[in-house]
């Protein structure tokens, strides 16, 4: 019985060790958490800056569609374009205009990758502010 009574009713020395709470799953939680806030916080702080226009207040600006065909046929606003010499004269001259226009490229799904490459890197060298993508 006093087997019994013992589990019952504990010693005074059973108690103490009783009433201690194991705080080290607790810590090691918390740092978890904070590692987590260490590595998630500064991707979340990188700004993009992005021209989002004035939002159609100010007067309308001009769209110029460059079309790049399966065939590597490119069309300025549905004028064909001889090559790429020619095509960096037109983007140089639209890109000196006062507002420069909303420039859209638009390349047909199988268009060859060198030409798509080329008329993007005339648009660099050329510092366009917006260029809208639209797939064809």
């Amino acid at each position: 019985m006093s087997a019994a009574k013992s589990m019952l009713f504990p010693s005074s020395e059973d108690s103490a060790l009783l009433t201690d709470i194991n705080t080290t799953p607790l810590i090691d939680v918390l740092l978890v958490l904070l590692i987590m806030l260490i590595v998630t916080i500064p991707p979340m702080m990188h700004a993009v800056n992005m021209d989002v226009g004035d939002g159609g207040i100010g007067q309308a600006r001009e769209r110029i569609v460059v079309e790049i065909d399966f065939d590597g046929t490119v069309l300025w606003n549905d004028a064909p374009v001889s090559g790429i010499a020619q095509l960096e004269s037109y983007l140089k001259e639209a890109a000196a205009k006062r507002m420069q226009p909303i420039l859209q490229i638009k390349a047909h799904r199988r268009a060859h990758y060198d030409t798509v490459a080329k008329v993007l890197a005339a648009t660099q060298r050329n510092e366009w502010h917006q260029v809208d993508w639209i797939d064809w």
